[in-house]
């Protein structure tokens, strides 16, 4: 039997309310859930995290440096204040951050900035835990350079008599003199014939000093994840992010107290706190710092509990050397995206193009090393793998830098992941990566660097 026709109606006129609610609801735009602050060296990172996607527009102001962004759709709620409170007295780049209702439905932030930047206002789709999130990326408008920090930093804990003479546009020779290890020589120019003392007109060194190379050695550790990206997460709440950035601390630690053939080493890390850093952008700093060896630090994880002991990997130019290799390369270059990269920026273009450089030498190279460190860490630990594998790590593919990608344990088996927290078996795991360096060093002595910088 059929309704009756008023009552139809009254379903449609009900209908119509829910579908004008529904309309309105959607119109309310999206709910901050969270936000977040990530200051570091490099840039500082504002997070806004919501329920839905973010319409913003930005503007950068000049004189003071300043950065405002207006956030359409959403109404001023507590998650959006806390981030007054979040900025921290040595945040580099941020002094402070001001909250307001701009207009009905406009949220305008303004931050205050310490020096003139280049910021980057970008969205990230939900993936893994998160769900929409706004980027406020406030990069230095003159980045510091990675070489000449390290130097200094060289320099400052080792404070020497006044420097011997040196090329000014030369600061790999001027750490070496002012450091003593070996003599800064002013480089012919080209077309120049060498003089009698330059080192190509020199006699044969003795056989004792043949692996010397006058120079800084330069051993880049790159703690992998961190910032929004925290990794692997063990039964017990142990973050990966943090777990190799206290390795990497501890491996930097011992690089800075040796030498090689009389040469000081001198650890870079890629990330030295908790912030995020796109894949490419780590083998960039390798680069740029002019790295003699790459060693990426991870804690793996595995669907299973049972999966245990360390492993290493090299870069394939072809096909992964094993299921398990490629599963592993597959997630650990989906990074990106949970850390959060802005897509629209030049640096991505460079990167695809950087990436596709990888050589056979390198790789070669890269074999030996993880053969070296493989050695030495079976001495503290189980592995899980008694050679090293390879496949196509995006964080490897450094053309000219020797890389290798060491997962320390199975931070998803519990014992492993207490192992992993403990300070002792942190020094274990440098101390065996310290000796593998070192033997890696003893048959593949450095070469010459290039003064190029």
């Amino acid at each position: 039997m059929s309704a009756p026709v008023p009552a139809r109606r009254t379903l449609l006129r009900h209908g119509t309310l829910v579908l004008l609610l529904g309309t309105a609801q959607i119109a309310r735009g999206a709910t901050i859930v969270a936000v977040r602050l990530w200051p570091a060296p490099d840039y500082t990172r504002v997070t806004i995290e919501s329920d839905g996607q973010l319409v913003s527009r930005h503007a950068a102001i000049g004189s003071p440096p300043r950065l405002a962004v207006d956030i359409e759709g959403i109404e001023l709620n507590a998650a959006l204040r806390e981030l007054v409170a979040k900025v921290q007295a040595d945040d580099p780049f941020i002094a402070g951050i001001r909250v307001g209702q701009f207009a009905p439905g406009v949220v305008r932030l303004v931050l205050d900035l310490k020096q003139p930047a280049l910021p980057q206002v970008f969205t990230l789709p939900p993936v893994a835990a998160y769900q929409h999130r706004l980027v406020l990326d406030v990069h230095p408008a003159q980045p510091a350079d990675p070489l000449e920090q390290l130097i200094a930093q060289h320099l400052g804990q080792k404070p020497a008599a006044a420097p011997a003479p040196a090329p000014a546009a030369d600061p790999l020779g001027e750490l070496m003199a002012r450091h003593g290890a070996g003599t800064a020589r002013p480089q012919p120019s080209a077309g120049e014939p060498a003089s009698p003392a330059s080192p190509a007109a020199a006699a044969a060194p003795p056989a004792e000093a043949a692996g010397k190379t006058d120079r800084l050695i330069i051993v880049a550790l790159d703690p992998g994840h961190g910032g929004e990206d925290p990794g692997a997460i063990g039964p017990g709440g142990t973050r990966e992010k943090d777990v190799v950035l206290q390795v990497a601390h501890r491996l930097r630690d011992r690089i800075n107290a040796t030498s090689i053939n009389g040469n000081p080493m001198r650890a870079f890390l890629t990330r030295d706190a908790d912030f995020f850093v796109p894949l490419h952008v780590r083998v960039q700093k390798a680069r740029r710092v002019q790295a003699d060896l790459f060693v990426s630090i991870h804690a793996d994880a595995f669907i299973t509990p049972t999966a245990r002991g360390a492993s290493v990997f090299a870069l394939s130019q072809g096909g992964a050397s094993s299921s398990a290799a490629r599963w592993l390369a597959e997630k650990e270059n989906r990074a990106d995206l949970i850390g959060g990269v802005n897509v629209r920026t030049q640096d991505r273009h460079v990167a695809h193009a950087l990436l596709d450089m990888s050589t056979t030498a390198q790789i070669k190279d890269s074999i030996k090393l993880g053969g070296a460190l493989l050695g030495e860490i079976g001495n503290v630990g189980r592995l899980h793998k008694r050679n090293v594998e390879q496949a196509g790590f995006a964080v490897l593919k450094a053309p000219d830098i020797p890389s290798v990608l060491v997962e320390t344990a199975f931070i998803s088996n519990p014992e492993e992941e207490a192992k992993l927290r403990s300070a002792a078996y942190q020094d274990e795991l440098a101390d065996a990566l310290m000796r593998g360096i070192r033997r890696y060093f003893a048959a593949n002595p450095p070469l010459a660097r290039s003064r190029a910088v």
